[in-house]
């Protein structure tokens, strides 16, 4: 007995780890049973009216009047550009707890979800921690940083009174054109498909816990892919093409129970990708088995196709700018006529109802008011600034000029973006086009610069101050914020172009051209063609929307850390290479880029 004993006592802690993990299986099976048998007794008692109330998604104003939320049995509600809901986070709070009392005043009080586009850190409220557009996340290519910022945004958003955020963006850009590339992780399907499984992991961690979220992948399918990057155009790939390139992303996304995916304003084969059945339910719901929400985007019901986008599988509608009664009535009719059946109605509201119990909201439908403190926190901070130095990818370094000495006697810092935190930042930055002004806890690149110098450091804005005594130049270049179709390369309401405007490129010509050593720091949300710009200079930083911290950039570039981001995107060499349908990487090989995927200088 003894020896037998002795012969297996190695095979105890197995057995032990093997019966935890299937009990942990078997808990984690029996919550979702449990949870599925809710919401088909809640749905029982549902009348038709308070069915279409859950597929309601509405703004906190405008879209309401006082007691809507509990008349017409709303089931969500987003915050957007528009009316802030107070001046603290605890005044944000206080106004979702009000209408979340609203909705549990009903005769079956269904909590409400609260969403918000944080896309890159909270970034709705003046004072959250804003990390780089996740295209500069693309850059660091390290899946912890990226779980980790997610889990920032998603702790900063309870904090701010919300439950559900529309990120990430998981789109593959075709082309530079688009005015979301830097939305984006990347052109690369097996990069983005990488940091997606982060991010949802990030974002949603325990659902049921008050520090996550739920998280969105969004836009399915083919925002990014669009012929010459029009917001909203044609996406005219192939099926193979969309299944090798764009589906990867939501297929990892459906994996990690991500909690919502968004339809996205496209059309494919020319028919809105919001009434397209095929890859709303046959493929998302039946094949990828996607059982969360498919929510519309942007008035989606009256812009494409109204009934028949809950036909083609969309579950709930942003019912917004005079939306919502006409959604509820018309969906109504639809209903009462046998246009769209209550089969389908029911299986909207099971996937609302189901992600609701998902994030223990039947239990706790309240924000935690302990969270404010968090907010911008120098811990949240600290990562961000991490996710800054991480994102710098250094093109050319001549002479090695970097890292900069600090003992370096006079430095001339030229360009308005190295002293403004909303111009670094780029768009969905306070506002939804961004701001061009400092915001609240952010630094700037130039504080950054003044921190690290020992020497004399002039701040030269439009490089009219003649000093060219100095023993380095700065030039902090880019483009001005943007979102959405306001991004767009040559969309009518905009002069954007796909190179640095004259009085930039006047920047870097002024103290290049003197003789003076020339670093310049390139602030974009894509790309740019900045070719002669990159031969005029000593060195050239790709710093693509850093966020809130930009003081992280003066850390690398005074040698605290070595360069390590790598290019998400291959980089153009000229305009005319960007002239076709999509980018040269996806349409034509023989074209090369400057810079392929992948690159990177260290020291």
């Amino acid at each position: 007995m003894t020896n037998s004993f002795h012969k297996y006592k190695f095979f105890i802690p197995l057995l032990f780890t093997l019966f935890s993990c299937k009990k942990a299986v078997e808990t984690k099976v029996d919550k979702e049973i449990i949870i599925e048998k809710k919401v088909d007794s809640l749905l029982k008692l549902m009348t038709l009216e308070e069915k279409i109330g859950q597929m309601s998604q509405v703004r906190h104003f405008w879209d309401i009047s006082k007691n809507d939320v509990a008349t017409k049995f709303i089931g969500a509600v987003i915050h957007t550009q528009g009316v802030n809901p107070g001046e603290t986070a605890k005044e944000w709070q206080q106004k979702f707890i009000k209408l979340q009392k609203q909705a549990l005043s009903t005769r079956l009080g269904i909590p409400l979800l609260f969403g918000v586009d944080a896309i890159h850190g909270q970034n709705t409220f003046n004072g959250a921690t804003i990390f780089p557009h996740n295209i500069g996340l693309g850059a660091t290519a390290n899946p912890k940083l990226v779980e980790e910022a997610a889990a920032i945004t998603a702790i900063e958003a309870q904090a701010t009174g919300f439950n559900w955020v529309f990120s990430p963006c998981v789109a593959i850009p075709y082309n530079e054109k688009w005015g979301r590339v830097y939305e984006a992780f990347s052109e690369s399907t097996e990069l983005t498909s990488i940091l997606t499984k982060a991010s949802i992991k990030g974002h949603q961690g325990d659902l049921s816990d008050a520090k996550t979220v739920m998280a969105t992948a969004k836009h399915f399918i083919g925002d990014g892919a669009t012929e010459f990057g029009v917001e909203g155009g044609e996406t005219s790939l192939s099926n193979d093409e969309i299944n090798k390139r764009l589906m990867p992303p939501y297929k990892v996304a459906v994996n990690e129970k991500v909690g919502a995916v968004m339809a996205s304003f496209n059309t494919l084969k020319r028919k809105p990708m919001h009434a397209n059945k095929v890859y709303l339910i046959d493929t998302l719901k039946q094949k990828m088995k996607f059982d969360g929400i498919v929510v519309s985007d942007w008035k989606g019901y009256s812009r494409f196709g109204r009934n028949n986008i809950i036909n083609a599988g969309v579950d709930m509608i942003m019912a917004v700018d005079g939306d919502l009664d006409y959604f509820q009535n018309n969906l109504k009719k639809a209903v009462d006529s046998s246009y769209v059946s209550e089969v389908r109605i029911n299986d909207a509201v099971k996937r609302i109802l189901r992600q609701k119990f998902r994030l223990g909201l039947f239990k706790n439908p309240f924000p935690d008011a302990t969270l404010v403190s968090e907010i911008g926190s120098k811990t949240h901070r600290n990562k961000a600034k991490q996710a800054v130095r991480e994102s710098l990818v250094l093109l050319k370094n001549e002479h090695t000029i970097l890292p900069l000495s600090k003992e370096t006697k006079k430095i001339v810092v030229v360009g308005e973006h190295a002293n403004n935190a909303g111009l670094q930042s780029g768009g969905w930055t306070i506002n939804w086009q961004g701001t061009l002004e400092n915001y609240k806890g952010a630094t700037t690149i130039l504080e950054g610069i003044k921190k690290q110098s020992k020497g004399d450091v002039v701040y030269d804005k439009e490089a009219t101050g003649n000093h060219f005594d100095a023993d380095v130049a700065i030039i902090i270049v880019g483009e001005t914020p943007y979102a959405e179709f306001f991004g767009d390369i040559g969309h009518e309401s905009n002069i954007r172009k796909l190179t640095l405007t004259k009085e930039h490129k006047k920047y870097i010509k002024t103290y290049s051209e003197k003789g003076i050593k020339t670093i310049v720091v390139l602030i974009s949300g894509r790309p740019l063609v900045v070719t002669k710009l990159i031969k005029k200079s000593d060195a050239f930083v790709a710093a693509w929307l850093p966020g809130s911290e930009g003081d992280g950039i003066a850390e690398v570039l005074f040698g605290d850390f070595n360069f390590s981001g790598k290019l998400p995107h291959s980089w153009p060499k000229t305009v005319k290479d960007l002239k076709g349908k999509y980018g040269p990487n996806f349409w034509d090989k023989s074209i090369k880029p400057l810079y392929p995927f992948g690159y990177g200088l260290k020291y």
